[in-house]
């Protein structure tokens, strides 16, 4: 019993293949955009976001990970936020999204994890959910789950993620940094082939545009042509500086993006936030391919637009922004998303996973070599 309790808890520590050294992207002087980003450049800028993420490492197989966002930490199902879904390409499976679409809420942690383990990842959402005090009578919840497919380096047919993983992702979840890279989601993703992951970044708006926060959190594991700030970045051309090249790999592959923010958007104006982050994917090479599952979804922390029970009863008039101001968030949301997915990229760590397989990171100094050069020119 107390070899099994052991083994139990050796699986719900947030493991991460270490050994990163490399560069956040804005620390190596790559500053996509116009606008400045929050003090911890990353989706936890906005006020009340909390991120947890538990990796798995099992033997030479097992290479996969959860990662859980909450807008808030008090009880989701009855402090709902609005939220608006965006489908790109949809060669992918992202759980719980016709209820977003249909009522522009969400009422549970939003976890990302691989494939196959999407009903596992819902199964923690939905017995968290349960748990809060206020959810007594509680008999239905729509739990939010995302999912890109690790298989090129997870044994995903093993199905390792469990229940408590998730639930431990949840409980876990914290404001300030957010580690990136191999970690949580982002174990055994692939990017262009190199090693993806998990990445994420802020903006902060301007006072005259309301001075608000929007934070975006990604899964990377997309394939296209690699471009970072304009510049082609090919496995010939890297040759110069590098000996290391990039996995092959098709051009399909997925990509889950949150993002959060502050402003006190309707459901609907958080829809339309949420479809111009694809922008920010397409300027990092992306064409959202045949076989790709492209998803954003975004939602809004702040109080005054709140689904709370004492508005609903009260038939409360939320408060919502107008159409003529959103372009400068428009903006910031494709900034803040093209910047995780080089932030992804930069601090993901070798991962050797199924088959002996091996994906490389990105050999950074390298590829700011090219871009030096290439923008030189």
């Amino acid at each position: 019993m107390k070899k099994h309790l052991l083994a139990l808890l050796a699986a719900l520590l947030p493991l991460t293949v270490h050994g990163d050294d490399d560069p956040r992207a804005r620390e190596a002087g790559l500053a996509p955009g116009i606008y400045a980003p929050g003090e911890y450049n990353a989706i936890t800028d906005v006020p009340g976001v909390l991120v947890g993420q538990v990796s798995l490492i099992e033997g030479g197989s097992i290479r996969t990970g959860v990662t859980a966002i909450l807008p808030h930490g008090g009880n989701l199902y009855q402090n709902k936020v609005p939220a608006g879904f965006s489908q790109g390409n949809g060669f992918g499976k992202m759980m719980g999204t016709t209820q977003v679409i249909e009522l522009g809420e969400v009422e549970t942690p939003i976890l990302l994890t691989n494939t196959l383990n999407v009903a596992e990842a819902a199964s923690a959402a939905i017995d968290w959910t349960l748990r809060q005090a206020g959810n007594e009578d509680v008999v239905s919840v729509n739990a939010v789950v995302g999912e890109t497919n690790d298989a090129r380096i997870n044994d995903i047919r093993a199905r390792a993620l469990r229940p408590e993983h998730a639930l431990q992702a949840i409980q876990s979840a914290r404001s300030g940094p957010v580690e990136e890279g191999s970690v949580g989601a982002g174990m055994g993703t692939v990017n262009f082939g190199w090693k993806g992951g998990i990445g994420t970044s802020s903006r902060v708006l301007p006072e005259g545009d309301g001075g608000y926060t929007v934070g975006v959190l990604v899964q990377t594991n997309y394939g296209g042509e690699l471009s970072i700030m304009g510049v082609p970045i090919t496995a010939r051309a890297l040759a110069t500086d590098s000996e290391r090249v990039p996995t092959a790999t098709s051009p399909d592959g997925s990509v889950m993006i949150i993002v959060a923010t502050n402003a006190p958007f309707s459901d609907r104006n958080l829809e339309r936030l949420a479809k111009r982050a694809f922008l920010g994917i397409a300027r990092t090479g992306s064409a959202m391919s045949n076989g790709s599952g492209d998803y954003a979804l975004a939602f809004s922390t702040a109080e005054s637009v709140r689904r709370t029970p004492e508005r609903r009863a009260a038939r409360h008039t939320i408060e919502d922004w107008p159409n003529d101001e959103m372009t400068p968030y428009f903006q910031a949301v494709v900034e803040a998303t093209e910047e995780a997915v080089y932030n992804a990229l930069f601090k993901a760590s070798d991962v050797a996973g199924v088959n002996k397989g091996r994906y490389p990171s990105l050999p950074v100094d390298a590829v700011l070599k090219l871009i030096q050069r290439g923008q030189s020119q």
